[in-house]
């Protein structure tokens, strides 16, 4: 007799001998944990992401407020309100008009932000660290305000 086709038939588990079955329950429970604990896993980070943004956040702000009140306090040391302004008297040495030096104010300025941006550029990494009490205050603000 003429064999026309044949392909191997699929095993399931009830038709496998003892020691494929241990194998595809082991590899089947391995793929249950990692699915656990991937879940588990994206539900930490989405529940940190929004506290780690904030915490981010303010930090960045902080350290550009310190940098930009620094470096202004260091170029305005090297100028004097004579510089910035022009005072206008009349013969009895009464003030009749204060004219702003544009000019010196324009250099001042370009002067302050160019200093902020070298020591924006020359800023370290800076680690943030939070704490897990956080983490439980979070939680209790989340709730709080869903509950109202």
């Amino acid at each position: 007799m003429y064999k026309i086709y044949s392909r191997p038939r699929l095993k399931f588990i009830s038709n496998m001998d003892n020691r494929s079955k241990k194998i595809s329950k082991k590899l089947i429970m391995i793929i249950i944990v990692l699915i656990i604990a991937f879940s588990t896993m994206k539900y930490v980070l989405d529940a940190v992401s929004p506290i780690f943004d904030t915490l981010c956040e303010g930090k960045a702000k902080s350290i550009a407020t310190t940098i930009s009140n620094e470096q202004a306090l260091e170029v305005m040391k090297n100028y004097t309100y004579d510089d910035m302004f022009i005072v206008e008297k009349d013969a009895n040495d009464n003030i009749t008009m204060i004219k702003s030096n544009v000019t010196n104010m324009n250099e001042i300025t370009s002067k302050i932000a160019l200093k902020i941006q070298q020591e924006l550029d020359n800023t370290q990494r800076e680690d943030i660290q939070i704490a897990l009490r956080k983490f439980y205050r979070m939680e209790i603000i989340i709730r709080k305000r869903t509950r109202s």
